[in-house]
């Protein structure tokens, strides 16, 4: 059996999660021909998205009218950019109306802790998307000799979540604050006890009912609240409007009016501690859109922050901002009925489109709608790759130390087929390690602290050690998963897989098989990120005559390469066996947040 892996780009950082720049080393680690040969993989293989049909002729005839194509389509505008913002980079994708990448840029960037709190100073915002544009378009003047004037449609996206609040004079009140941040553990309760339904601690409202309880002086000047791909793309078009999905993670959405709540506001303002303020929900929340629907337009002002050598023209239409799980979901072309993805990187997430709504209230099981406007059931970890990269970086030190001249590429490799070699046990030979560096809701951890541990008797091999850096890498997410599938017997059609530690299918995509028990595909898309996602998304502008689901199915992904691994049924019954040690040994990891500083 041959087996098509996917495009062997280099992937962005990870969708809604945003895989760590080490993490995309994996995606020039590529699996060997026998290997793949005896792999359980299912491959469809098919003309790639992202190509034409090549005229008769030579290579050089056909890659110069291909050059020439796409510089007509820059030149013409008929290109899309997306940009997104995620945990570790910000990425900027070009894409021609064949859903080709052309052009890409990205620049790294890291939260800080400011006062116990996640953060990213708004300067760095803007530094950043600045530094990421022009590296892309210094590829596209280098690669096709002209420069970025025009772009055919624009669109932002970011990690979804978070508070960021402004005053009436559009100032911001207290430093942006992340998802990443579990402070807002009392808010989470009342709010989830009033509405009825899971307000997750991350949410943008449990931000804000927070600082009330938390008496904050700031909160009675509070004039509007966003997320930041809602900030980046106010600042620049002058509309205070954010994409349905994005505004899943704020409040509440009604499926069938694809905007807030208009219930749970009225609850919302009803309270106590909100009824003495100035203000009504309402009149902070940003206007919602779904996708396809107009978002305003580049303004100069605009163009000139986010180009600053004055080369790009403004007037460019913008999509609606959306979040990270919404550009994940387009990526994998998750957006319809019973479909689904799992978005993996800093932190990871696993999102099914749902039929209808849950029977019961699930606190592991976050409630958000695709960038269409359709209700999806998200179990979201906070914590996924931060943990897997630093163990990754002291053997590439050791193996520096040692002599061996490896690049980041061959030292994922090894050290990922050894978790699925035959030395591993399907269990990880009684290894554990827990990945929290932060606070991780599923396992009701306020904070976090990583830890590796194991008994006298366990296995210890390199194989073991790298099974239980996958193992527990996934284990968080599946807590939220199983209650979705097990509990309320949501029903998958299909689970892509989706963040540049999925590029080589035989690793990732084996133990994620074996830890959903079910199949999962990885698109020839999947390194593309949630940039790429992005920018589909403002190309759908242009077809938004047609169903997002459709347009997706047989104009984007028509022709997309995919493999899909299925579960074997060893490795399900290994996951299983160290999933309940996984969960049994909680308590050490929260002996270790009380032993261990959150600061050295």
């Amino acid at each position: 059996m041959t087996t098509q892996l996917a495009d062997s780009t280099v992937p962005e950082a990870g969708a809604g999660g945003d895989m760590d720049a080490d993490a995309s080393a994996i995606a020039t680690a590529t699996v060997t021909e026998t290997e793949a040969e005896n792999a359980t993989a299912t491959t469809t293989a098919t003309a790639p998205a992202t190509g034409t049909t090549p005229a008769a002729g030579s290579a050089t005839t056909t890659a110069t009218a291909a050059g020439n194509a796409t510089v007509t389509a820059i030149l013409e505008g008929r290109t899309s950019l997306g940009i997104e913002f995620g945990s570790t980079r910000i990425k900027a994708v070009l894409i021609d109306d064949s859903y080709r990448t052309i052009a890409s840029g990205d620049h790294a960037w890291e939260n800080h802790l400011e006062d116990g709190l996640w953060t990213y100073p708004l300067e760095e915002v803007w530094s950043g998307l600045q530094d990421a544009y022009a590296a892309l378009a210094a590829q596209v003047r280098e690669s096709y000799g002209v420069p970025l004037a025009r772009v055919g449609a624009l669109g932002f996206s970011a990690m979804m979540h978070g508070y960021l609040a402004f005053d009436a004079d559009d100032q911001l009140l207290v430093p942006f604050r992340t998802w990443r941040n579990t402070n807002t553990g009392e808010a989470h309760r009342r709010l989830s006890s009033l509405f009825g339904t899971n307000i997750p601690e991350r949410w943008s409202i449990a931000h804000l009912y927070q600082c009330l309880l938390d008496h904050e002086e700031h909160v009675s000047r509070v004039s509007f609240m966003t997320t930041l791909a809602g900030y980046v793309h106010w600042r620049l078009t002058g509309r205070k409007v954010i994409g349905v999905g994005d505004a899943s993670g704020m409040f509440p959405i009604d499926p069938e009016t694809r905007t807030w709540e208009s219930a749970m506001l009225d609850q919302f303002d009803a309270l106590g501690e909100v009824a003495a303020q100035p203000w009504s929900i309402r009149d902070l929340l940003p206007e919602t859109l779904v996708a396809g629907e107009s978002a305003g337009e580049l303004t100069a002002e605009g163009a000139a922050l986010l180009d600053p050598s004055g080369t790009l023209r403004p007037g460019v239409p913008l999509a609606p901002p959306e979040g990270d799980a919404g550009t994940g979901m387009v990526a994998t072309n998750a957006v319809r009925v019973r479909t689904g993805n799992v978005s993996a990187g800093t932190s990871i997430f696993a999102t099914v489109v749902l039929e209808h709504k849950l029977a019961r209230m699930h606190p592991e099981v976050d409630i958000v709608a695709t960038p269409a406007g359709d209700l999806a059931g998200m179990s979201h970890a906070n914590n996924f790759t931060s943990d897997l990269n630093a163990w990754v970086r002291v053997f590439g030190e050791f193996a520096k130390a040692a002599g061996l001249a490896l690049d980041p590429a061959d030292l994922y490799g090894i050290l990922f087929k050894a978790a699925v070699s035959e030395d591993a046990d399907p269990d990880a030979g009684g290894l554990l390690n827990y990945c929290f560096y932060s606070g991780e809701f599923l396992a009701r951890l306020e904070e976090g602290r990583p830890v590796f541990a194991r008994g006298p008797e366990a296995r210890m091999s390199l194989a073991n050690f790298m099974r239980a850096q996958l193992f527990g890498a996934f284990s968080p997410v599946k807590i939220g998963m199983d209650v979705m599938t097990k509990d309320e017997g949501v029903r998958v059609d299909s689970l892509v897989g989706h963040g540049g530690i999925f590029t080589t299918p035989k690793v990732a995509q084996r133990i994620l098989a074996a830890a959903f028990d079910a199949p999962i595909t990885v698109m020839s898309t999947a390194a593309e990120g949630g940039a790429w996602g992005m920018a589909v998304l403002a190309d759908y502008l242009r077809h938004a005559d047609v169903p997002l689901a459709d347009h997706l199915d047989t104009r984007v992904f028509a022709d997309a390469r995919s493999t899909t691994e299925r579960p074997d049924p060893e490795d399900v019954a290994g996951f299983e066996r160290y999933f309940a040690r996984f969960i049994e040994g909680l308590p050490i990891e929260r002996a270790a947040v009380k032993a261990i500083p959150l600061e050295r």
